[in-house]
């Protein structure tokens, strides 16, 4: 679904305010007769003309019409289609500032909801703020009064439209400057209204576009497919059903695959996954993730280590070119499978991994009653509190725990410190994901 430019809307009253703080989402926040008004395009410390969008009870939503008086940190978005597209919502904010705004957030949360404070506070990992995405979904719709077919993120006003975009500057370089060739492409299929989406995945060598379709592709669609990936050099792959009806159309054996290189030389690993399996959106900050994980972690030739949430072995791989030995455990059937898969084919012997739903009470299975000298954590957005009911165990001494959402880590850090007794030594964000308001970060825990 796609907005027509001349769809008619009532006139709504526009007011003018002053922006004091940034939310924790990258909207301005005002206050207008007591009540807060989140509002998007606004910067803090600016003075704007907005729009409201919708009121609820407690908060308004609203967007910047004008801006009277500009924050000093504003700059002029890179992306045309900044402000409509909501695959970026902080382009307008300096580079800088957007640091500085996601450490305030994560102090925030640290404060309010862990009740606790880190000892140091860890210099934030930066990288290449543009072309970074590796990984992601884009949504298609064809669009009659357009008279094409429209392929990009959702609009950050309005997520039922798909946002009306010709490239994309954070998206892979390989496919961002093809994005309004894809809806070419789509437009020209017999099944231009049945393809839902595209997702994509670069490797080190190799970019893959799943096509999920809603119906039967014809011998011409399936050609004209396999065409595109040929000229532009992607690899395509078809989903007709569910995840594990994903297979590829061209080549015949597509190879996606990174590697990690921790300490170079002999520590490097070379990870193997396919295109619907979660790996890292950055990969540039993957690499420097992983050697400030490995820092912070200090993996010493006796530890046995135990490492949560593990996927693919992203953490787990590289920490046992290091260690005695280190188990991985993840929920994912297919993801274990091919983490082992990884392991063989990188020559690490030392590495188990565990099949288990890590939201239920695991601590009957053999992993979680042995002693670990180190626990690593990556878990999504929910965090890991049902995990730190029964872990860590007395003999493990220190734990990094790697977060994409700030709430979780500050909730499960007070469980750490106040019912396991360690001290959270330090933390920092990571910017996985310049220009959006995305947090994500870092901290260590010790004895």
């Amino acid at each position: 679904m796609s907005r027509s430019n001349s769809r008619s809307r009532a006139p709504v009253a526009e007011i003018e305010a002053d922006i004091a703080d940034l939310a924790h989402d990258g909207r301005g926040v005002a206050r207008i007769d007591g009540k807060a008004v989140f509002v998007a395009g606004a910067l803090e410390g600016e003075r704007v003309r907005l729009r409201i969008r919708k009121r609820h009870r407690h908060f308004d939503e609203a967007e910047a019409v004008e801006v009277l008086m500009a924050s000093p940190h504003r700059v002029e978005p890179k992306c045309p289609h900044f402000g409509v597209c909501g695959g970026c919502s902080l382009q307008h904010l300096d580079a800088a500032a957007q640091i500085i705004a996601k450490q305030r957030v994560l102090a925030d949360n640290f404060a309010r909801i862990g009740k606790v404070e880190p000892s140091g506070w860890l210099p934030p990992l930066v990288d290449e703020p543009w072309g970074y995405r590796r990984k992601g979904r884009l949504s298609v719709r064809a669009v009659a009064k357009k008279g094409r077919v429209l392929v990009g993120f959702r609009e950050e006003a309005n997520p039922r439209y798909v946002a009306d975009i010709r490239h994309c500057d954070v998206v892979h370089p390989a496919l961002g400057t093809k994005i309004e060739l894809l809806g070419e492409l789509v437009g020209s299929l017999d099944a231009a209204a049945d393809i839902a989406q595209i997702e994509f995945a670069a490797g080190d060598d190799t970019v893959a576009l799943v096509f999920r379709h809603l119906q039967p592709l014809s011998d011409g669609d399936r050609a004209a497919l396999i065409a595109f990936g040929q000229q532009h050099g992607f690899a395509i792959y078809l989903q007709p059903g569910g995840v594990s009806s994903v297979h590829p159309l061209w080549p015949e054996a597509p190879r996606l695959a990174f590697k990690l290189s921790p300490g170079g030389g002999a520590e490097d690993v070379e990870l193997e996954f396919r295109p619907l399996d979660f790996v890292q959106v950055n990969a540039g900050m993957n690499r420097r993730m992983m050697a400030r994980a490995m820092e912070l972690l200090d993996p010493q030739p006796t530890d046995r280590v135990l490492d949560l949430f593990c996927g693919l072995g992203n953490f787990t791989l590289p920490i046992a070119r290091r260690v005695a030995e280190v188990a991985g455990v993840e929920g994912e059937h297919g993801l274990v499978e091919r983490a082992g898969e990884n392991a063989r084919r990188n020559g690490i012997a030392n590495a188990g991994f565990h099949v288990a739903n890590l939201f239920e009470d695991q601590r009957g299975t053999d992993w979680a009653c042995q002693p670990w000298d180190k626990l690593l954590l990556d878990p999504p957005r929910a965090g890991a509190d049902q995990v730190l009911a029964y872990l860590p165990h007395k003999a493990t001494r220190r734990i990094v725990y790697v977060s994409c959402h700030p709430a979780s880590l500050a909730r499960d850090a007070g469980i750490l410190v106040n019912q396991h007794g360690f001290k959270l030594s330090a933390a920092g964000v990571m910017d996985m994901f310049p220009h959006t308001a995305h947090v994500e970060s870092i901290a260590v825990f010790e004895r």
